[in-house]
């Protein structure tokens, strides 16, 4: 939806390439016609990894696609606006795994598992030190996102009932996060980078737990996703997102050290880059070859399935697509060798 929209900025990647002062390895040597493509984005880095480093990096202009890049507060606000038209396609956390699951978008990439990057934080000094303290508190998140979906297995793996123990409190992130700051909440479920602010603004907040306790468990993944009929007529298009993806993950894995500090320069100025290498560090990457196989083997569905079912569960999904349905494991397949 429009009104969701906060920085647009349309991305040009020779200009791109040109301000980054990088190699433009295997890059076309003569202008070729380029794919347009409306992308929604929730501004992390385990969201925006291969985004970025395919627009430094001249991958996305080899395989000619350009990306017109649209940035949103949650995968929420993203997909009800893919939804609505707004978008060809997204990138996003946990929520991958529940509007296809409702026949609403197509899924088809998976970034990373993030492994540590939803957090729980409480303020001891509010009497929240342990995990049964947190009977009859409050706690602020985002419902429906990556945060929520981990503090639901968090809560339950200490014997707390969700729906009973204790009293979410369901507001956008940053609105959660300065909650928590200014002592309305005694603990607040998040996901990183907001964890930055917590530390310098509370530097007594203690993080209770953060998603890796619960790994594989109640791993959460997060990817791409596309309107079901951009995606049913733009396979062609679709194919070389994901070879240019590809190229841009392995990239980003081989080459880490040199290419955080420029998508911090481009893309998180306001971010010092030991917390970007920090966020980096908390999500689990696998090279297009290693997703091949997880995706073969049925790994990757089942990740995506069990968030799917706790999708299902709190948000009352009458017969879920299942995610063997909605989520295209053959595009990577077809375009990533073994």
């Amino acid at each position: 939806m429009a009104h969701h929209f906060q920085t647009r900025r349309r991305t040009i990647v020779a200009a791109s390439l040109a301000a980054a002062g990088l190699s433009t390895i295997g890059a076309p040597a003569t202008a070729q016609q380029r794919t347009k493509i409306r992308i929604g984005y929730v501004d992390t880095l385990a969201v925006t990894g291969q985004l970025w480093t395919g627009t430094h990096r001249g991958h996305w202009a080899k395989e000619g696609i350009e990306f017109d890049p649209v940035k949103f507060n949650t995968g929420l606000e993203l997909f009800n606006a893919m939804i609505g038209g707004s978008l060809d396609m997204l990138s996003t956390g946990a929520v991958i795994s529940n509007f296809p699951a409702r026949g609403q978008g197509k899924a088809f990439l998976i970034n990373n598992i993030e492994f540590a990057t939803a957090q729980l934080w409480i303020r001891e000094d509010q009497g929240v030190k342990t995990w049964a303290d947190l009977k009859g508190k409050k706690i602020s998140t985002t419902l429906g996102t990556t945060a929520h979906v981990f503090l639901d297995a968090a809560l339950r793996a200490n014997g707390l009932d969700p729906a009973k123990d204790v009293e979410l409190v369901n507001q956008g992130m940053p609105v959660a996060v300065t909650s928590f700051i200014s002592g309305a909440v005694p603990a607040v479920a998040l996901w990183v980078p907001f964890n930055v602010q917590v530390r310098q603004r509370v530097p007594t907040a203690k993080m209770l737990v953060d998603a890796s306790a619960y790994f594989p468990k109640s791993a959460i993944v997060g990817g791409w996703a596309t309107r079901s009929d951009y995606h049913e007529k733009n396979r062609a298009v679709l194919a070389q997102v994901v070879r240019g993806w590809a190229a841009s993950n392995d990239d980003l894995i081989r080459n880490v050290d040199t290419i955080l500090p420029v998508i911090q320069e481009k893309n998180y100025a306001q971010v010092p880059l030991s917390d970007l290498q920090e966020q980096f560090k908390a999500s689990r990457y696998n090279t297009a070859a290693e997703w091949r196989k997880l995706y073969q083997d049925g790994t990757a569905l089942g990740w995506l399935q069990q968030v799917t079912d706790f999708y299902a569960r709190f948000g009352g999904i009458q017969n879920p697509v299942p995610s063997r349905t909605y989520f295209d494991t053959q595009l990577l397949l077809e375009n990533v060798k073994a």
